[in-house]
């Protein structure tokens, strides 16, 4: 097992889906259970951060809510941490179906070091599949009082991040694949047929 947390941010409703993204099927699956067994392979600790609780009880796996609620994802991100009795997390959102575990495996292992292991994909990181030192907590914390809520500019001026690049991304697989996310009907609809392709 990793030594790392594995952490579901799952904000719940998106407005141009009119429905929890978590929940859309893909492949026949739900996302948050494509998500969850493949943590289940690596994690001792999994848990989700949503702000409703109640909608995750047939997952039988741990739900935690916001300490400090109403910001986004770095909210999430803070929990995460916060709740986690690993030294790190991976954070990965509740809409990306397509998630390659064995990158996030050699992730953890680039941690020590940093504080943050993202990739870095034409220019734009990918902070919601990205491993995290419990050294972001106060870096968080202060942001959030602060409402500085930018993550990629949290990066940039207050975390040392081991960027991982295009071409270390594709040695494990297609980037516009794995950190595919399903934020509207038309995303869905890809996604459907990607998964005709690949197996979840």
């Amino acid at each position: 097992m990793l030594n790392a947390s594995g952490v579901i941010l799952s904000g719940g409703m998106s407005s141009r889906m009119a429905e929890n993204k978590a929940f859309s099927r893909v492949g026949g699956k739900r996302i948050i259970d494509i998500i969850v067994a493949k943590f289940k392979d690596r994690f001792e600790e999994i848990f989700i951060v949503s702000n409703q609780p109640e909608l995750y009880d047939d997952l039988g796996v741990k739900v935690v809510s916001d300490i400090i609620p109403g910001k986004g994802p770095l909210s999430g991100l803070h929990s995460g941490l916060s709740h986690s009795r690993a030294p790190a997390i991976l954070a990965v959102a509740c809409d990306m179906p397509f998630i390659n575990l064995a990158l996030g495996e050699w992730m953890i292992k680039l941690l020590p070091g940093y504080d943050v292991v993202a990739p870095l994909i034409g220019g734009r990181f990918q902070p919601l599949f990205a491993v995290y030192a419990k050294s972001c907590l106060p870096v968080f914390e202060r942001c959030l009082s602060e409402n500085k809520l930018k993550i990629s500019r949290i990066y940039k001026e207050e975390l040392e991040v081991r960027y991982i690049t295009e071409e270390e991304v594709a040695l494990f697989g297609q980037a516009e694949i794995m950190f595919y996310n399903v934020n509207s009907r038309d995303n869905l609809l890809k996604a459907q047929e990607i998964a005709k392709e690949v197996i979840t």
